[in-house]
């Protein structure tokens, strides 16, 4: 009876971590397999990496803004988005031009034929989200979008500030 409880002890005071029921790892496994269905859609029609589909997602919604915008929009580094955004110009997607309210940045927006790309796959991204999703119920997808919600919320409490990045 000795060893049983002396295991007992040490379980308590040595918790395990088990990844496959851990929270954090799961969420982690749920958004990069989701993110890596999605990114077919874009990579192979469009040849988009990630980042890239964040930069033209974010400048489609919002017209316009600065690399230090999309980086936080998007929970992303300062130096991915950079890398997004040199490639994004070069192909001619996105284009710069002064921000007139701070001269230090420039504001980002997409050409016309990024703003083409931006209109032919957000739908496509919009059904594969119902697709994704088409497995829970109407309620259960509200739940799970409250969910969401309340702890992205809480999480961004818990990151000091200014090192929020993906």
């Amino acid at each position: 009876m000795a060893p049983r409880s002396a295991a007992k002890k040490q379980e308590a005071s040595n918790p395990m971590v088990v990844l496959e029921r851990f929270l954090p790892y799961r969420l982690n496994v749920l958004a990069s397999l989701t993110s890596n269905a999605l990114a077919q859609i874009y990579a192979e029609r469009f040849g988009l990496s990630i980042p890239a589909w964040r930069v033209i997602a974010t400048l489609g919604q919002y017209e316009y803004r600065t690399a230090r915008d999309i980086a936080a929009h998007g929970v992303m580094h300062k130096s991915t988005v950079s890398r997004a955004v040199s490639a994004l110009e070069q192909r001619g997607l996105i284009a710069r031009r002064p921000n007139e309210d701070d001269r230090r940045e420039e504001l980002l927006e997409l050409t016309e034929e990024g703003q083409e790309i931006y209109e032919a796959l957000a739908p496509e991204a919009l059904a594969f989200e119902e697709r994704f999703v088409s497995v829970l119920t109407e309620e259960e997808q509200k739940v799970l979008a409250s969910l969401i919600d309340r702890l992205s919320g809480h999480a961004r409490l818990m990151v000091p500030e200014g090192e929020v990045e993906g």
